[in-house]
């Protein structure tokens, strides 16, 4: 079992950063490929980065191509997201995912964990 514990994230203006992390437990986390995903309000969920299990292999959407920065530290059991540039249409809540293989995906069902979330608002 796994359990991830975001946190980061708050309230930015337009063109501000902010650094959100997800904290796992179990010892295999090393094992694991890991994924941001984000939900506005009324909106489906959709896909913003993943990390394969070495990180090696990276993706993100296009939109926050440029913008966002996924890492991985193992040692921590932490993924982050690094987000520069930040628009309003970036605002919702963001959900860490952990899947039980090492490649990465973009897909939701891929993923066999996901965190509670947390708030990222940017205002104009």
């Amino acid at each position: 079992q796994v359990q991830l514990v975001e946190s980061g994230g708050g309230v930015v203006q337009a063109g501000g950063s902010l650094r959100l992390s997800c904290a796992a437990s179990g010892r295999t986390f090393s094992r694991y490929a890991m994924g941001w995903f984000r939900q506005a309000p009324g909106k489906e969920r959709e896909f913003v980065a993943a990390i394969n299990w070495s990180g090696g292999s990276i993706y993100y959407a296009d939109s926050v191509k440029g913008r966002f920065t996924i890492s991985k530290d193992a040692a921590k059991n932490t993924v982050y997201l690094q987000m520069n540039s930040l628009k309003p249409e970036d605002t919702a809540v963001y959900y860490c995912a952990a899947r039980r293989r090492v490649d990465g995906s973009n897909k939701l069902l891929d993923y066999d964990y996901w965190g509670q979330g947390t708030q990222v608002t940017v205002s104009s």
